[in-house]
């Protein structure tokens, strides 16, 4: 059986299967084992042609920004509008990703806007060049979803999926779990905080499951199997992600108040360039506080602020 027909048979055995206490075990043994296939899936192939021509797109500029979506959503308008020129937006082919990406300027800052609309192309089941679109989205900082307001939360919910099962993290913080393998000792396994989801025998079997027999496990959350999973695998990557609805102007106002009162949400339409200021605001003026801001030594604030135009919050 090949990884594609385990992948269907594993997601068909946890969809018919109820969630309770005494299923527990099994749902956090078939979920490492859908782990692993996938990862299987992504692994870059050896062949002399996977790497393909125009996938690796040179990182430039101040943040990367990958533009998702559907076909017939807006993407190319939105390109041409936030890019320097029409013409240069309309020349791309992201498709194949095999022209040089558009680039916003927005206050100093300038921004690289790389459209990948080959990440719901079956990439997560490693069909076509699923595996190079995905390397390339891995190394945004930001993801924007370009949504069809006029489709519901359909198509939202299918892009999700695509992104979840290749391993990237939309709006979400990585586990706060301490997780390191060792030579030998057995399993040492603490918390401290009480635990709903996890207990000491489901992360005993989980590990088992990746050949771990010797680790030292704190959990600083009450998090899901899922999450331990993640921190074993080790490859996920966790950014944020503007949910962009489009075509606002076709439905209702009470969708659009409804739209509205959801997190990381921007309403835009292409004809109203004052959508348009409201996006960039969005996207550029939220501070980060996660993240620290180190300092050579002899560097000043002036050499901070120069190159800190995606954190322009600062402290002195």
């Amino acid at each position: 059986m090949g990884i594609l027909e385990k992948i269907a048979e594993i997601e068909r055995e946890i969809s018919r299967t109820q969630k309770n206490k005494a299923t527990e075990y099994h749902l956090g043994l078939l979920k490492a084992k859908l782990a692993k296939y996938r990862a299987q899936l992504l692994e870059p192939s050896k062949s002399a042609g996977a790497k393909g021509e125009g996938f690796d797109v040179m990182k430039s500029g101040d943040a990367r920004v990958a533009l998702i979506g559907f076909p017939s959503v807006g993407k190319s308008t939105f390109l041409s509008l936030m890019t320097s020129t029409a013409s240069e937006a309309a020349s791309y082919e992201f498709t194949t990703l095999t022209c040089i990406p558009g680039v916003i300027e927005y206050k100093g800052a300038n921004i690289q806007l790389l459209d990948l609309p080959g990440i719901i192309e079956g990439a997560a089941q490693g069909k076509g060049r699923g595996r190079q679109v995905i390397a390339v989205a891995r190394t945004a900082d930001v993801v924007i979803m370009m949504l069809d307001a006029t489709k519901g939360d359909v198509q939202r919910e299918l892009l999700e999926k695509e992104l979840e099962s290749v391993g990237i993290r939309l709006n979400r913080l990585k586990p706060n779990i301490y997780f390191k393998p060792k030579k030998g000792g057995g399993l040492s396994y603490n918390s401290t905080v009480p635990l709903t989801h996890c207990s000491e025998k489901l992360v005993q079997l989980i590990l088992h499951e990746y050949k771990i027999f010797n680790a030292e496990v704190l959990f600083r959350e009450d998090s899901t199997p899922d999450e331990f999973i993640d921190v074993i695998v080790g490859n996920r990557v966790y950014m944020p992600c503007l949910y962009v609805y489009n075509k606002v102007d076709q439905i209702s106002i009470e969708e659009v108040d409804r739209l509205a009162r959801r997190p990381n949400i921007c309403h835009m339409h292409m004809n109203a360039y004052l959508f348009l200021n409201q996006f960039l605001h969005f996207l550029l003026e939220r501070p980060d506080f996660n993240d620290a801001i180190i300092m050579r030594r002899g560097a000043s604030v002036e050499h901070v602020v120069s190159n800190s135009h995606m954190n322009s919050h600062i402290f002195c």
